[in-house]
């Protein structure tokens, strides 16, 4: 399967009270049609959890009689975890817990597997992707509005047409997680063990062995530069730069 055939879905939900009133959502992108369907739907009573689950199920039903693969794109941990993981053995142990309690939605989860059994059987592969809540991705961004409104009791109108023409860019989710990416190599870098702590004030350049050291000399003191670094390299280097 061409990987620019892929379907791409997005999915939401939401309920107000958790339980109350609830919303789903799902956007979904079909390049071989070149089409793009926004979808939606409301319950009276339910959960957040459950709203996530209806909104997958719904997504994947309605392109049931396609053969492309998809990628599902959601911000629930628990969907995520739940059919990659935890439900191989709850249908092992007769949709119970580890603790022996019956698995909560398992009305939901016994109709998804199902979905997805129907596509694997067709040589259809479903790829579980988790993405930010509102981190500014737009599919995701649009599916929250949608089962936010639902949610609310009210209606809007929703997208049926040409992927050409759809507003909403359903691969910016790349760029998202290239960003995710770096800050996760970032966060990995500053909690790695420091070689220095390198700091210029008036032009004078120090460092220092320790955080306590350095921070004694640059707290409070207007126009203070500091930083850390990971290796003697990384000393000579900003040093080199400071001293320009």
């Amino acid at each position: 399967m061409k990987k620019e055939n892929t379907i791409i879905i997005f999915t939401d939900g939401a309920s107000r009270g958790n339980p109350g009133p609830g919303g789903w959502a799902a956007v979904i992108a079909m390049p071989v049609e070149d089409r793009a369907i926004e979808l939606g739907g409301r319950e009276e009573h339910t959960t957040n959890n459950r709203m996530e689950l209806t909104s997958a199920l719904n997504a994947l039903l309605h392109i049931k009689h396609l053969e492309e693969d998809v990628v599902v794109n959601t911000d629930s941990s628990y969907l995520i975890q739940g059919i990659t993981k935890w439900v191989k053995g709850w249908i092992k142990n007769g949709w119970t817990t580890q603790g022996r309690e019956e698995v909560q939605n398992r009305d939901l989860w016994e109709l998804l597997t199902a979905v997805l059994e129907g596509r694997e059987d067709k040589g259809s592969k479903t790829d579980w992707q988790h993405v930010s809540g509102h981190a500014g991705i737009p599919g995701n961004e649009r599916c929250d509005e949608i089962a936010t409104v639902y949610a609310d009791g009210k209606q809007m109108e929703l997208y049926n047409g040409p992927l050409s023409d759809y507003s909403v860019d359903f691969f910016a989710v790349a760029a998202n997680k290239e960003m995710k990416a770096t800050k996760d190599k970032r966060k990995s870098r500053s909690s790695k063990p420091a070689y220095s702590y390198v700091s210029m004030i008036g032009g004078k350049i120090e460092t220092y062995k320790t955080w306590v050291e350095c921070e004694a000399k640059v707290k409070g003191v207007k126009g203070a530069k500091f930083k850390k670094a990971f290796s003697k390299e990384e000393e000579a280097e900003i040093t080199a730069e400071w001293e320009k």
